[in-house]
């Protein structure tokens, strides 16, 4: 559970989702470049790529992003973990088989949304992206809500990311293969979306890893800039 401000009204929002449906290779350039220097560049999809991240993700402005110490039993010889600026879609009430041309009645608003990846996890599980993506801290928000009558257009807003002031990423939502309302059809028509549900909509082209001691900012034209340090984990029992 998150707390964060909702923009223009001087009021706090409460984010605690049921789920977090996140959107992959949904910015062309992302496609190409793949998700790991090794890895064959993706294919166009043809429908939205959808995974989940559990809200253990969630993190709010400053708060730190942990590195976690079970990636170092692995001995991978490069381990890797990327910050992805996503714009985050924060769903207002309940929905199922929501239409296109309906579904911003649906959305209560939007924030930045870093979808960290530990890339070494996630390219191995045989399960799939789940473990890589689903970390805590591995999700930060912020630093404000923006309700969806005070955006604008959410469909041309600048997005990009910085690792300690050098810009890694910069696209703009514009270039999403998917729009918000073709991703909301699209979820609903598969799975139910709760009150406070959060989307996330894919990245740009860019991803870069980041280290232990660095400084991530997610800047959305509109919303602001998220800004989060990275440490790395120390065990203790609970």
């Amino acid at each position: 559970m998150i707390t964060l401000p909702l923009a223009k009204t001087g009021d706090n929002i409460i984010l605690s989702p049921s789920k977090i449906i996140a959107i992959g290779l949904n910015y062309r350039e992302h496609v190409k470049e793949g998700i790991s220097p090794n890895q064959k560049p993706f294919t166009v999809p043809k429908e939205p790529v959808l995974f989940a991240k559990t809200p253990n993700v969630l993190i709010g402005p400053g708060d730190p992003i942990v590195l976690p110490d079970v990636v170092e039993e692995y001995g991978f010889e490069e381990p890797r973990t990327d910050p992805e600026a996503e714009l985050g879609i924060i769903i207002a009430k309940r929905g199922r088989h929501i239409p296109q041309e309906r579904a911003f009645e649906y959305v209560l608003g939007y924030t930045c949304f870093n979808d960290v990846s530990q890339r070494n996890i996630q390219n191995s599980d045989v399960s799939g992206w789940f473990r890589g993506k689903s970390f805590d801290t591995f999700g930060p928000v912020g630093p404000v809500v923006v309700r969806h009558c005070d955006i604008g257009d959410p469909q041309r807003l600048a997005i990009c990311s910085r690792i300690n002031g050098a810009v890694k990423q910069s696209g703009n939502t514009r270039d999403m293969i998917f729009s918000i309302p073709e991703l909301i059809a699209y979820i609903s028509k598969n799975i139910t979306l709760e009150q406070g549900d959060i989307i996330a909509t894919g990245t740009p082209s860019g991803i870069s890893p980041v280290r232990t001691g660095d400084e991530v900012e997610i800047e959305i034209e509109g919303i602001g800039i998220l800004r989060n340090p990275v440490t790395a984990e120390r065990i203790r029992a609970n």
